[in-house]
């Protein structure tokens, strides 16, 4: 009797829900409140919201509630790339781009074209790609603070199968890695396909908590630490160069696989130098031509140490074989005659841009930014939640992510990250204005 209890309960607020009889924001009853009210165990009552959890339906947070989700997100957003409707402004996926860049590339055809290296193209390639193509890389790292040999470099179909090809090669299913509370949601997507455990690091100024990393790694058997030191996704914060050396000291102390993302790193002018320059003998430095030249372009470069060069290139021979020839001898060229270098300098000033534009915009607004960064992070005030004010903004034509893709531990905030990269600026300054808009009337 109490098993059918329980399901009608399910079945009775999943209908409530879906029929907007319960809107999003509701605040339900508590568990005890729901096991007093229905003649039920408070273990049968947990199970209740914890089915509605997993339908997508309601969402618990500590100390707070447990609360209707806006539904008419679509799934997963933030994390699967979905089809914007006509007429939708993107500020959930950072793609920039400059004025030019398909004449770039137009320009890059005719002169492959006329080269006499086609037929080699045809071919299968080297699974880390040709010596010239790795050397032309490892030139081009050398530029960003990342002195190495090209025999440490693999070629991969951008970033993301990078750190695909890293935790193939490198780690088991079970392994503990360490990440920050707020990630990128890619590496995210990789966990649960292969099956890794994250352990959550909360933040601190500007970077991880690196005392509560310390004791993750005492009474964890930790594996790995994924970071973006410089120019973290989301919250846009650069590790300073004693941090740096901390976090260094950590990993070799406990024998951990430092995971370098150095995605955005082409935005800031002169950082600090990369963690895999500090630790070579234990970091996998990944990074690519998606952000700093264009994201179609999938070409990416993993730096690894000497030692786990053969199971990386074992990974990629398992999964994409090599990089598709022509676009890598494109991406090649720009990086030798200084096209790449000279896109991220304006790049750079475009982000500058952007992002004073969203200062001025926002202005009054609790903003979490870099001043050279593609993108905006919007902590809410309690009284409004992040999934009504993505949903509000779809109405508006706008799309958002909101802080569940990124969140990796328990407690998930209210927030919204805003891309800046993806939209011409008129179209952007309008776009922010309905943010502020928006989130405005949810507080007032």
């Amino acid at each position: 009797m109490a098993q059918l209890r329980y399901k009608a309960l399910v079945d009775a607020y999943a209908a409530d829900i879906r029929s907007g009889r319960l809107p999003a924001g509701t605040r339900l009853p508590t568990h005890r409140e729901l096991a007093a009210k229905n003649g039920l165990a408070l273990v049968t009552a947990t199970r209740v919201y914890a089915e509605l959890a997993a339908m997508g339906l309601v969402s618990g947070e500590t100390g707070r509630g447990t609360f209707v989700r806006e539904i008419s997100l679509p799934p997963r957003q933030g994390i699967d790339q979905f089809v914007l409707a006509a007429g939708m402004v993107d500020l959930n996926f950072n793609y920039p781009a400059l004025p030019g860049q398909a004449d770039l590339l137009r320009a890059a055809l005719r002169q492959l074209a006329a080269s006499g290296d086609l037929e080699s193209l045809l071919r299968y390639q080297p699974h880390g790609g040709r010596q010239h193509e790795r050397a032309a890389v490892a030139r081009h790292l050398a530029c960003r603070g990342l002195d190495v040999g090209w025999e440490r470099v693999s070629l991969v179909n951008g970033a993301q199968a990078g750190l695909a090809a890293t935790v193939m090669a490198l780690l088991r299913p079970g392994d503990v890695v360490a990440v920050d509370a707020l990630t990128y949601p890619g590496f995210k997507v990789l966990a649960d396909t292969f099956g890794l455990e994250l352990a959550s690091v909360p933040a601190a100024a500007q970077g991880p908590d690196l005392d509560a990393l310390e004791r993750l790694c005492k009474s964890r058997r930790v594996r790995a630490v994924y970071v973006m030191p410089t120019m973290h996704n989301p919250l846009g914060w650069v590790m300073s160069a004693h941090r740096r050396k901390q976090l260094v000291s950590i990993a070799r102390r406990h024998g951990l696989l430092i995971i370098e993302d150095a995605a955005y790193a082409f935005l800031v002018d002169k950082p600090p130098a990369p963690l895999a320059a500090l630790a070579p003998e234990t970091t996998v430095y990944v990074s690519g031509l998606s952000k700093n030249v264009a994201t179609g372009l999938r070409v990416g470069f993993v730096v690894a140490p000497p030692e786990s060069m053969k199971a990386i290139e074992q990974a990629i021979r398992a999964t994409t074989w090599n990089t598709p020839g022509v676009m890598t001898a494109i991406a090649c060229a720009w990086l030798d005659d200084g096209t790449v270098k000279r896109l991220e300098t304006e790049k750079r000033r475009d982000a500058k841009i952007r992002q004073a534009m969203a200062a001025d915009v926002l202005a009054g607004l609790r903003c979490v930014r870099h001043p050279a960064s593609y993108f905006v992070w919007l902590p809410l005030s309690e009284e409004v939640r992040a999934d009504q004010v993505a949903a509000a903004l779809m109405r508006e034509h706008i799309s958002v992510s909101t802080a569940e893709p990124y969140a990796t531990s328990h407690h998930v905030p209210h927030a919204v990250r805003l891309a800046l990269g993806s939209v011409e600026l008129d179209v952007l300054r309008e776009s922010l204005r309905k943010v502020r808009q928006v989130i405005g009337s949810y507080t007032y």
